[in-house]
């Protein structure tokens, strides 16, 4: 989609619905979220409920376009550097608060959901402040890499929610060297009523919860943190290797993208990692790559988080020419540092060394 498609998009967008409803959707006023699961896989797994959400609104402003949506207060699992299992995480209850808000940041250009960027909301009701703070860097099964929190508000009423979207320090290379650097503010009215929110649509799936499947993706105009299929990225797929339930797509372009140092007989080896089911990017990681030929180490480095117009989000380095047969490890030195929905929490947390052998 291109800039023009998206505004008319958001001119029409309605209620965002629960994918793949069977039967069993009620609404959250008919029923109170089922407790989390005793037993979880230790992997992604299909959870208890899945909520709708519905709409706020959708802007535009500089490098950025955002999309604002709610649901009912939602729990969700903190993860931080030493989070080694979902009993280290800190778990954050919804009680007290009124909604879960989710903003999407992407670039209106590409339609390329913006990594790592920090983010804030302001919620202000007849000029007056009634919530603040930033907003977390969140995964969800259906929507995702996005940003997102419960909040307090104060009734029913028209609210002013301020959104602020940092600009991001993740390598920008191709056409998008020089974007998404500077923060940037747009503001998104808010009509919220209890009752309205209480008939958001939620199904119910006790007799899938705890599968090793995910909940199909939201159905949404604006765009999700989807990564391409091999096919798609430029230059060749080399293999697709496993850490944990992350699958991570290896492909080698001839020449590194533009503002990334190398010439001649260099390559750019680049690694697109997503979750399994739904295809969504795994951002926030810490990669380094191990490369040999014949028993000699040709590279040996970190795989560098980036940002490209052609290659999406992904972690990439120069290489020397990869040739038929060299051994490519790949390790994960810190799992992705983002919060989780649920049926992620237990996911992508201890992920050993990947190896694949290069395919031409």
């Amino acid at each position: 989609m291109r800039r023009r498609d998206y505004l008319a998009a958001a001119a029409a967008v309605g209620a965002v619905g629960v994918a793949g409803c069977g039967g069993g959707v009620e609404t959250r006023a008919l029923r109170s979220t089922p407790p989390a699961l005793k037993n979880r896989p230790e992997g992604v797994y299909h959870p208890t409920h899945v909520d709708g959400m519905e709409p706020v609104g959708t802007t535009e402003t500089g490098d950025y376009a955002v999309a604002l949506t709610y649901t009912y207060p939602h729990r969700f699992w903190r993860v931080d550097a030493a989070t080694e299992s979902v009993a280290d995480a800190a778990r954050e209850s919804p009680d007290g608060t009124d909604v879960h808000l989710m903003a999407l940041a992407w670039d209106p250009e590409t339609g390329r959901t913006l990594p790592e960027s920090g983010l804030s909301l302001e919620i202000a009701r007849d000029g007056a402040t009634v919530e603040e703070g930033v907003v977390y860097n969140m995964l969800s099964p259906q929507m995702g890499f996005h940003y997102g929190a419960n909040f307090a508000l104060d009734g029913d009423g028209t609210y002013d929610v301020r959104v602020t979207v940092g600009g991001t320090t993740v390598r920008r290379t191709g056409a998008y060297r020089g974007r998404f650097g500077d923060p940037a503010t747009v503001t998104v009215p808010f009509e919220y009523a209890a009752d309205a929110r209480d008939e958001i649509p939620v199904e119910r799936t006790p007799d899938r919860a705890g599968e090793r499947t995910a909940p199909d993706r939201m159905e949404m105009s604006v765009p999700l943190g989807v990564a391409p299929e091999p096919a798609a990225l430029p230059g060749e797929h080399r293999g697709t290797a496993a850490s944990g339930d992350a699958e991570l797509v290896v492909v080698t372009t001839e020449t590194p993208p533009a503002g990334v140092d190398g010439e001649g007989s260099y390559s750019y080896l680049a690694v697109s990692a997503r979750t399994p089911y739904n295809r969504l990017l795994l951002p926030r990681m810490t990669l380094a790559a191990t490369l040999r030929r014949d028993g000699t180490t040709v590279f040996d480095g970190e795989l560098v988080r980036t940002f490209d117009d052609r290659l999406d989000y992904h972690y990439g380095a120069v290489v020397g020419s990869p040739s038929a047969g060299d051994e490519l490890t790949v390790r994960v030195r810190t799992a992705p540092q983002v919060d989780r929905h649920e049926g992620y929490e237990t996911a992508f947390l201890s992920m050993p060394d990947a190896s694949l052998t290069l395919s031409f």
